[in-house]
């Protein structure tokens, strides 16, 4: 009998630089297994693990989370639905943020909230080093030199295995490279959202993964005409194709699309063997342009 591979492995593997880490490009985010706006429970919990558990049926082996969503709330969901965890996936998170009761935004930077964010993290996800931690940026104007040389001091502590960056500009993520190794770079970038183009092609030369949230538009999805009507001619889901370009544009490119239901979390593992033609892709990338 022929073993045919699983859905999410279409995509290929991306190995990240200098380390034996190795996923399917096509990831899963945790994001949106919280609640409205990323605060609080799920409105269905057993929905919510449910995703998980056919995330890693459908060959999905790279989850993107963090211990400020819900705050707390994906990462015990992920612990319920899936510990002991398979020795094929890689757990990421990210740190340089908190909430408050109302559930807003805080960004903290000082080394001490880092230390003990990914203390958190550890403790909540039940890991004793964690594979991938993001340190992310509130903007460019942040000062990324003493939160990164804190993030350098717990991977050579062995709490972190490797170390990314998020929401950066190209002069800090030099920057953050001038004091560690960046295994990748996680930065709002889709379809029409392009302003990392050049950074993309830059780290595809060094091998470094390229890691977008909001793919499909984030709190805003992507609504353009030109999608829809590329969409439609192909028989396909805008959303579905909209990931399909992402994983043409580059090589590097992870994907980490989140969802709270089984039915769009399929939807979006099948962008992963949707082939798109040159011509497709031209008019795909041209959307930038007129968006």
């Amino acid at each position: 009998m022929t073993e045919h591979p699983l859905p999410a492995s279409a995509a290929g593997r991306f190995t990240f630089p200098g380390a034996s880490l190795s996923v399917n490009r096509m990831g899963l985010g945790a994001m949106q297994l919280a609640g409205p706006h990323v605060f609080g429970e799920p409105k269905d919990p057993a929905e919510a693990k449910a995703v998980l558990h056919e995330a890693l049926a459908l060959g999905i082996d790279h989850i993107d989370t963090s211990d400020f969503y819900g705050p707390h709330v994906t990462n015990r969901l992920i612990r319920e639905a899936l510990y002991p965890y398979p020795d094929n996936l890689t757990l990421v998170t990210k740190v340089g943020a908190k909430r408050d009761d109302r559930g807003n935004w805080i960004h903290d930077l000082a080394p001490d909230f880092l230390r003990k964010s990914v203390e958190d993290n550890l403790d909540r996800l039940g890991l004793d080093r964690i594979p991938v931690v993001n340190l992310r940026m509130g903007s460019a104007q942040d000062d990324i030199v003493k939160p990164m040389r804190a993030m350098r001091r717990m991977q050579d502590e062995g709490l972190i295995a490797h170390i990314g960056v998020s929401t950066v500009d190209a002069a800090q993520l030099e920057t953050a490279r001038d004091i560690a190794a960046v295994v990748c770079v996680q930065n709002h970038y889709n379809l029409v959202h392009r302003t990392d183009d050049d950074m993309i092609d830059a780290l595809a030369q060094d091998g470094i993964a390229y890691v977008p949230y909001f793919p499909l538009g984030g709190f805003t999805p992507i609504q353009t005409e030109g999608l829809r009507q590329i969409a439609a001619a192909l028989g396909q889901s805008p959303q579905r194709v909209a990931l399909a370009w992402l994983l043409k544009r580059g090589p590097n490119i992870l994907l980490i699309p989140g969802t709270s239901q089984r039915s769009h979390l399929r939807d979006n593992i099948a962008a992963a063997s949707l082939d798109l033609p040159s011509d497709i892709m031209d008019r795909l990338t041209g959307l930038a342009s007129v968006a």
